[in-house]
């Protein structure tokens, strides 16, 4: 599977030592943050959770280093629960909101810029870093991606984009021929985020998953050859 990965992500991992924990040093290197919330804002208004199977840093440290050392257990239900994912939702944006007031109190100063890019440093080391690493070594890879924060915002940003017309195109999972399909199930075993294609096709031939991450595991995996995301053929 590697090779067919872009270079962005088997590469994007890098960014995650260098802001984390460089940033410690050079809280400079925080404001890259910046740059990587407009990149996922942006995907996620035309393509929802895309960013985080094809471009998010900390994917691609849990899909090619982290997974090697995992234990790559199932990850629980509760890591899947709507009570976590949202209570995670705000708590994140919070922290993140009371940080962002406190660096603006030095705007204005030399000390500005410093203390905005800390924010970001500190933001992105606690949770996606620090608990997401603990995480994915201790249960699953992508157990953070169950209920990151930001995934979720991506979520929503679809559907915001579905009400104003900027992802008319659909970018789902896609069944060929249904009836060719023999259930055998390795789709739902490639599936980073332990959902389960086979099972619950649409109407249309479509898995419509909104936690679907569009990495393309599955699609590698099917035997018969009989999924594809239609925007990368």
């Amino acid at each position: 599977m590697l090779e067919k990965r872009s270079n962005i992500r088997k590469y994007g991992w890098l960014l995650v030592p260098l802001v984390a924990f460089g940033g410690l040093f050079y809280p400079i290197l925080g404001l890259l943050v910046i740059a990587v919330m407009i990149g996922l804002m942006v995907t996620g208004l035309m393509r929802g959770k895309y960013w985080c199977g094809n471009i998010c840093p900390h994917g691609s440290l849990f899909d090619l280093i982290l997974k090697k050392i995992s234990f790559n257990r199932q990850i629980p239900d509760f890591f899947k629960s709507s009570l976590l994912k949202w209570s995670f939702f705000v708590l994140f944006m919070g922290m993140f909101v009371l940080r962002i007031i406190r660096a603006l109190g030095s705007l204005g100063t030399e000390e500005f810029t410093t203390t905005l890019g800390m924010t970001f440093v500190l933001q992105y080391l606690i949770m996606p870093t620090i608990l997401g690493i603990s995480l994915a070594v201790l249960i699953n890879p992508r157990t953070w991606c169950s209920f990151c924060p930001m995934g979720t915002l991506t979520q929503l940003l679809y559907q915001a984009g579905q009400k104003f017309g900027l992802n008319s195109k659909n970018h789902y999972v896609t069944i060929s021929d249904i009836d060719k399909c023999e259930e055998c199930g390795l789709c739902a075993r490639a599936c980073p985020l332990d959902l389960e294609p086979y099972k619950n096709f649409d109407q249309n031939n479509q898995f419509t998953d909104p936690d679907c991450i569009q990495c393309g595991a599955c699609v590698e995996e099917c035997p018969l050859e009989l999924l594809n995301i239609p925007s990368k053929n």
